[in-house]
């Protein structure tokens, strides 16, 4: 799994990957090179004291003093020395940062932003089915969560952690060119630290999927709160809700820290005894073997320098290695988000990744125009393949025929729009359009030809304008006025303080859900489709605003191939043709009147509404 995760991350940045590792190389060397102070500390103390210098400092003052054309002597010994040391703290201390905290967050943070983009493309393009199963509070926070610790652990694992391990790398080959019996105990204990937190790590890793599948439900109903607080309030459940929240709040904070915050105290504290007992072994070590004269009091000096310098980092190191443990659940969630197959939307935006250079853009999709004759043959179709919704379905709608379907619920009529949209594909069978099977069509395409009003219409926050625009942006002012005209939107357009520059707010909470219904009839009218589908867009609204929507459908009649889902059956009366479904089937077809001649299905239905029954 973990590997899984790594392979993930590789691809998450690969776009950067020649200059995070040319940056990674150069941070390290700085940190690796940073080492030469104590080494270069400790030959001066050497020289100060009169003791003997190694071959290393011997060497590097010989060839200063050939450059300088000087015999050795104190003084050169102690410039050369010196000279080393001002090169390496001073003169490289205004570049390390451009090499560490440029890089290291301009990376993740261009990441971010095109891992974002990725993301929208991903919601976008999943098929409708995955948002009957997750909730919407759920897949932001696993995005938002998932994009934050990608950012933050970038820094820490590429700036820190890897620069640091070839730090204490470089401090046990100094120990080891000193003295192996000063390396060797330093080397077995950072293994042992290491192992040790490795194995801590991966059991509370598992502790973290499971605050973090908390966390996921937590933020999941918050959402929720947020989006029903009418019904909440109405129901004065007010107690209860807060009650069940905290029921949730406080699973999640016992896990955090009766599980994974007692973990890490307890890695905290085995880490530390390590550290302590290893440090005072290699103290003990040198000052015997200084005190029998096997090492100068300069090596003394350094090894004892460069010990502290190197469990001074096991700390940080395993600080970083928790982090990440804590980060490692959300970043494998948000992968497994984006891995999520798309399904059947794939074609309808273009989505760059790292694995393709190129990508066709929308701006190159096909254009169609229909005349809208609409076949379904043989159409069978279930969301479980067990269960059947359709069953071998056969209808042709002509050209510019306004057709009524009307049933039951569970009877088949909003998946058949469903289908026709390229929501889902049919189990067996096919839907053709002028002749043409729908799944040969570019998706987006063919979308682009079609129009929906649904029974609730989605309205963004924005202007009024912004949501008649929103499926043609480009469409001139005379063709909204026209829409606004037909649709009826124009005789609610002045009541509003700004006109069609007005804020509808969240989900267009300002309008009225009769103005919101011909708001949506606009919209759809101003991309000029082919096939226009009414999804029982009046059976939540009042009688006035029924019948207002009934003169806009009126207008519309013969213009284009319309459909017309309805329960109100007083809505579809002019229509071309009533098709009337039980269980997947065509029960009746006919017009109104020939309907009501067969006493069927269509006719009791009808009789029912005209008593005041609902069905």
């Amino acid at each position: 799994m973990v590997r899984v995760t790594l392979r993930r991350l590789q691809r998450y940045f690969s776009p950067y990957w020649p200059i995070a590792i040319a940056s990674i190389v150069a941070h390290s060397l700085f940190e690796i090179i940073d080492l030469l102070v104590p080494y270069a500390t400790g030959q001066i103390l050497n020289v100060l004291s009169g003791q003997p210098l190694d071959g290393i400092a011997q060497r590097t003052i010989a060839f200063t003093g050939q450059i300088l054309n000087q015999s050795p002597s104190r003084p050169l010994a102690l410039g050369t020395l010196m000279g080393v040391i001002f090169i390496i703290a001073v003169l490289r201390s205004p570049l390390q940062p451009w090499i560490s905290t440029w890089f290291y967050w301009g990376i993740p943070l261009k990441a971010r932003s095109d891992r974002h983009s990725d993301a929208i493309a991903k919601i976008l393009t999943l098929p409708l089915e995955f948002y009957d199963t997750h909730n919407p509070g759920r897949i932001a926070s696993r995005i938002a969560r998932g994009l934050e610790n990608h950012t933050w652990t970038y820094p820490e694992i590429m700036g820190q952690l890897i620069p640091k391990l070839l730090r204490v790398s470089g401090i046990f080959a100094i120990m080891l060119v000193i003295d192996w019996r000063v390396a060797a105990p330093f080397a077995l204990s950072f293994i042992v630290a290491l192992w040790l937190s490795l194995t801590k790590l991966r059991k509370i890793i598992r502790h973290e999927k499971q605050i973090d599948h908390y966390r996921e439900n937590t933020d999941s109903f918050t959402s929720e709160l947020i989006t029903n607080i009418k019904t909440v309030k109405a129901f004065a459940t007010e107690q209860r809700e807060y009650e069940r929240q905290q029921q949730r709040l406080k699973r999640e904070a016992f896990a955090f820290v009766h599980r994974v915050h007692y973990g890490y105290t307890v890695l905290t504290s085995q880490l530390r005894g390590i550290i302590q007992s290893a440090s005072f072994g290699i103290l003990a070590i040198t000052v015997w073997a200084a005190a029998t004269g096997q090492i100068s009091l300069g090596h003394f000096v350094t090894l004892m320098t460069i010990a502290n310098m190197g469990y001074a980092e096991l700390e940080p190191i395993s600080l970083i290695a928790e982090v990440t443990a804590r980060r490692y659940s959300s970043i494998e969630r948000f992968h497994e988000f984006m891995e999520t197959p798309v399904g059947l939307d794939r074609d309808t935006i273009a989505i760059a990744t790292p694995a393709t250079s190129t990508a066709t853009t929308l701006s190159t999709s096909p254009s169609y125009a229909f005349n809208g004759e609409i076949r379904f043959n043989n159409v069978s179709f279930g969301y479980d393949p067990d269960r059947l919704i359709l069953q071998n379905f056969n209808l042709v709608i002509k050209p510019r025929e306004t057709l009524a379907l009307v049933g039951r619920s569970g009877s088949g009529k909003s998946t058949l729009i469903k289908l026709l949209f390229r929501y889902f594909d049919p189990t067996s069978g096919t839907i053709e359009i002028d002749g043409q099977d729908i799944r040969t069509l570019n998706t987006a395409a063919y979308r682009r030809r079609l129009a929906i009003v649904h029974q609730e219409v989605d309205v963004f926050n924005g202007t009024v304008l912004d949501n008649l625009r929103y499926g043609n942006p480009k469409t001139s002012s005379a063709d909204v006025a026209r829409a606004c005209a037909i649709a009826r939107v124009d005789e609610f357009l002045e009541t509003l303080p700004q006109g069609d520059r007005t804020v509808v707010g969240e989900r267009g909470l300002r309008l009225s859900g009769g103005q919101r219904q011909r708001l949506g009839i606009a919209r759809a009218l101003l991309v000029n489709p082919d096939v226009l589908v009414f999804d029982e867009a009046t059976s939540s609204l009042d009688s006035e605003s029924e019948q207002a929507i009934q003169r806009a459908m009126h207008e519309i009649l013969g213009t284009r191939t319309t459909i017309a889902i309805a329960h109100r059956l007083s809505t579809i009366r002019e229509a071309d043709r009533i098709v009337v479904l039980d269980q997947g089937r065509i029960a009746e077809i006919g017009d109104h009147a020939s309907l009501l001649k067969q006493g069927g299905v269509y006719s009791r239905l009808y009789r029912l509404q005209e008593q005041g029954e609902l069905y």
